[in-house]
Parts: structure tokens; C-alpha cells; sequence
């Protein structure tokens, strides 16, 4: 058997290059969705539940188009690429009408379509460096794909700022209306994504299944025999207690009259319980061939890496989402005084805003190029490690600090844990997955991203009001504790015993 060939330095470069334009609609979408709800008369307390169509339609998309894409080959296109020129397309489209909508609800709905048309490429693009390269040019793909995300959030996120101050665009409109420089951002966004896309497309050919079957890897401790999922009498009891939970649930929030918000849990609960009842059935009649059951039966199946990163993901995400809702009125309010959507100073602090997410990702892009070094000296858990609490650092001093100008020191941080984040938990579990299915447990793995975002949208205007005052800026203390807690359950993934400069040797 063969090994996998290494790429040289432009192929990786071309390979992720898609990921730029992706990171642009994710940016765009980070940056200013809280504010394009806020200026259609959403009130700061909807702002969670109105962002649950992110974690939603990740939570759905992924593992399908993972499932798929496993099971594709197009010719002219591929195994992956079919579903990042959709993607792409679908994105576009999206993008020009976002920024358009005249009511809330068509804001909401269009975001919804905008986060799984995102979701339809993103997935891919994670199996797509594990389909090409070998394992020691790994932990270098995913970095470079993290130099492209970094940059393209970079590009995104100072847009509205430089089209105002730069070109003399808009920033206000009037009551209920867009500002131009944040429509102009989004036209802007939907050309450049379309365009990487299509350059990583047409440079990057794949290999087909058959070659990608027989090519042999390097032992690892990471790569442990793939377990058979669990039988129709695991799904029928867990499902019975999730059903149970989630209906009962429901039932205590409906009679206290609790907020709101909380049916996202309960019913989201009661849904998974239904879900395996439905599985459990279909085990008992043999009829376990098709994606549904696929899917219950590889979550059942995590190696051991991949379920211990879960947890690693669930805390650093959560952390993440709190800090893309609440940092527009997080600042406005308290560095700038803005009394509302309307005020002036609100647009000023949401293109401040603009600029400390910029300023995050360039730093993110540019410790890209130096995590693999420093992971071939220190390891992957202890760099992650240290990144998540100089993440979780940054994202607590905005407590602390009352300069507006003294939080680009603070993004400093949260540039180092968003670099980490999108590169070493995907380079560590990339080496226990087998290739047949690497996309499904990409496309699983997501889970633990988009969880915690739900509970997040379902849980935190309860305790903004109920528990933080109303103060969005005390979210990011919250924020900046989920990421110190990631930080530490990081040192419970197993251990790598096979470093890349044995792989390499073994290679040679």
C-alpha cells in the first residue's frame, strides 16, 4: 500500500483557499446580524432566540452533507467540491438578501437559509484536508486554513468600518433601515466568496474513493478500531428518558410561565428522545440502511478522542457565542453610551465592534503560520490549553476596561483561542477517523459546536435579565469563564504518542 503523497506549500494554500470566502459570509454574519435585528425592532432580549438559526441548521446540515458527501463522487467534480460550488451559490444569494429585508421576520428567515448554505460548504472543507493530506501535513492544513478564515473575518468585519470612513458610504439610515455600508459589505462579501470558492475548485482535483481506500497511514493511539454502534435497546431507553425529560420539561416551563426562550431546550430534548424511538424501531425491522440511522449509529460510535474533544468544543463555542451576541450592545453601551439601536453612538460602537472582530481574526491569521511550530515543540493539548485562557482572558477584560481603544489588547487573546480553535481540535481528531467516514464525524463533531449555541440562545436572555441585570457587557465574563473551563478539560483528550516528525520519518 502506498502512502499518501505530501503537498507542497501552494497546494495546501490552494486546497484551503475556499475557506477565505466561507470565513467572509460567517463574518459578515457575526458582525452585524445583532445589529440588522436590533435596527428592525428586535429587543436585546430576542437576540439569542432570534440567533438559533445558526446552531440549528448546523446541527441538521453537517452530519447530512458529511453522510452524503462520503457517499459521492461526481465526475468533473469530485467528492467534495460538488457540495462547495452549491455552497457557494446558495451563500450568494443569501447575502444580497439579508441586508435588504424590510421586516424582522424576512431578517430572521433569510439569516436562517444564510447559516445553511454556510453550513453546506463549511463541512466538506474539514473532511477536504483530511482527505488529502497525510497525517503529519495535518495540524499545517487545518493552520492554513485558519490563516484563510482569519483573513477573510478580517476583510468582513472591517468592511463597514473602511466603507464609511474611507469611501464616505452611509453608516446610518433611517429608522428601521440598513445603513448602506453594511448592504455594500454584504454585496461586497457574496463576490469574493463565490470567487475562492471556485479557485479552490479549480485547482485542487480529488482523489477518487478507490485510491483514498488504499493509501496507508501511519499507527497512531489516535486511531483506535471503529466500535459498532449501539443496538435498538440503547435507543429505545434512552429515547423513552429523553422523551420523558423534554415533555416534562416543557410542561414545568408552560405552567411557571417561565421564559419563553427555554422551549428551545425542552423541545430540542423531546425531538432527540422521538428521534431515537423512531431509530429503535427501525433497528428492530432491519431497516437500518439509510442516512437516519447512519447517523444515531456513528454518534453511538465516537472513538474516544473525538468524544473527549466534545466537551473541549461544547465550553470554547459556548464562550465564542456569547461574545458574537452580545458585543454590539456589549460596547455601545458601556465604551460608547449608546442609549439605543438609533443613537449615533450605537453605529459607532457596532463599527467599533467591526473592528475588534477584525482585529481578532487578523491576529488568528497570522498565529496560524506559527501554531504548527509550536506544537511540534510543546504538543497540541498544552498549546490549545494556553490559547483557550488567553482567550478566556481577553474576553473578561472587557469588564474591566473602560477605553474602548485598550480592547484591540484584548482581542489579542481571543485571536490566539479562535486560531487554536479552528485548527488543533480538527488536526487531533482528524487522525482517529477512519477515511471512509471522515465526513460524517466531521460532520457530528459540529454537534459539539452548535449544542452549546443552543443552549446558549435558549438560556441567555433569561439570565441577562433574570441574573445579570440587563448589563450585556457581564455576558462576557461569562463568555470568558466557558473558555478557562475548555481550557482545563483539554488535558483529559488522550495523548498523542506519535508526534508528525515520526510520521514524516516513517514516510521517508
Amino acid at each position: 500500500m502506498e502512502r499518501k503523497p505530501q503537498l507542497g506549500f501552494w497546494q495546501i494554500w490552494n486546497l484551503s483557499f475556499g475557506f477565505f470566502g466561507i470565513q467572509i459570509g460567517f463574518a459578515l454574519q457575526s458582525a452585524n446580524v445583532s445589529r440588522i435585528f436590533q435596527t428592525l425592532g428586535a429587543p436585546i432580549e430576542s437576540l439569542p432566540i432570534l440567533w438559533i438559526a445558526g446552531p440549528v441548521t448546523g446541527l441538521l446540515v453537517q452530519p447530512l452533507i458529511g453522510h452524503f458527501s462520503d457517499r459521492t463522487w461526481m465526475r468533473g467534480l469530485g467528492r467534495r467540491r460538488p457540495y462547495f460550488l452549491a455552497g457557494a451559490l446558495l451563500t450568494s444569494l443569501s447575502l444580497f438578501i439579508l441586508p435588504n429585508a424590510p421586516y424582522l421576520w424576512l431578517a430572521a428567515g433569510a439569516f436562517w437559509i444564510l447559516d445553511a448554505s454556510l453550513n453546506v460548504a463549511t463541512e466538506p472543507f474539514r473532511a477536504f484536508v483530511g482527505d488529502m493530506l497525510p497525517s503529519e501535513q495535518r495540524t499545517r492544513g487545518y493552520a492554513m486554513q485558519g490563516v484563510f478564515i482569519g483573513a477573510g473575518a478580517l476583510l468582513a468585519s472591517f468592511a463597514p468600518f473602511i466603507l464609511t470612513n474611507w469611501f464616505g458610504v452611509a453608516n446610518e439610515a433611517a429608522a428601521g433601515q440598513i445603513p448602506d455600508a453594511v448592504k455594500f459589505s454584504f454585496y461586497i462579501g457574496a463576490a469574493a466568496l463565490t470567487a475562492a470558492i471556485v479557485w479552490t475548485i479549480a485547482t485542487t482535483p480529488e482523489y477518487p474513493p478507490e485510491r483514498l481506500a488504499a493509501f496507508r497511514e501511519p499507527p497512531s493511539l489516535f486511531r483506535e478500531p471503529l466500535r459498532e454502534g449501539a443496538g435498538a435497546g440503547f435507543f429505545l431507553r434512552a429515547g423513552a428518558v429523553l422523551l420523558a425529560l423534554g415533555l416534562g420539561a416543557s410542561a414545568a416551563i408552560f405552567a411557571l410561565k417561565a421564559d419563553a426562550q427555554l422551549y428551545v431546550l425542552s423541545i430540542g430534548v423531546a425531538v432527540l428522545g422521538a428521534a431515537f424511538l423512531v431509530n429503535a424501531a427501525l433497528t428492530r425491522a432491519g431497516k437500518t440502511d439509510q442516512f437516519f440511522s447512519h447517523i444515531l449509529s456513528d454518534i453511538t460510535a465516537m472513538p474516544t478522542v473525538m468524544s473527549r474533544l466534545a466537551v473541549v468544543q461544547f465550553f470554547s463555542w459556548f464562550g465564542l457565542f456569547v461574545m458574537w451576541i452580545y458585543s454590539t450592545p456589549a460596547v455601545a453601551g458601556r465604551h460608547f453610551g449608546a442609549g439605543g439601536p438609533q443613537d449615533e453612538a450605537f453605529g459607532e460602537g457596532a463599527n467599533w465592534v467591526g473592528v475588534l472582530f477584525g482585529v481578532y481574526n487578523g491576529v488568528a491569521a497570522v498565529y496560524s503560520f506559527f501554531c504548527p511550530a509550536l506544537v511540534a515543540r510543546f504538543g497540541k493539548r498544552p498549546i490549545h490549553a494556553f490559547n483557550l485562557l488567553c482567550g478566556g482572558a481577553g474576553l473578561a477584560s472587557f469588564f474591566f476596561i473602560t477605553d474602548p481603544r485598550l480592547l484591540l489588547l484584548s482581542m489579542v487573546g481571543v485571536g490566539m483561542a479562535w486560531s487554536s480553535i479552528l485548527t488543533l481540535p480538527y488536526a487531533m481528531l482528524s487522525d482517529a477517523l477512519p477515511s471512509a467516514k471522515m465526513g460524517v464525524f466531521m460532520g457530528i463533531f459540529n454537534f459539539f459546536i452548535v449544542i452549546p449555541q443552543i443552549i446558549a440562545s435558549g438560556v441567555l436572555g433569561s439570565i441577562l435579565t433574570h441574573v445579570l441585570g440587563g448589563e450585556p457587557i457581564r455576558t462576557l465574563l461569562l463568555g470568558g469563564l466557558s473558555l478557562a473551563i475548555a481550557a482545563a478539560v483539554t488535558f483529559a483528550v488522550p495523548r498523542q504518542e506519535q508526534r508528525e516528525s515520526s510520521a514524516v520519518a516513517e514516510a521517508a
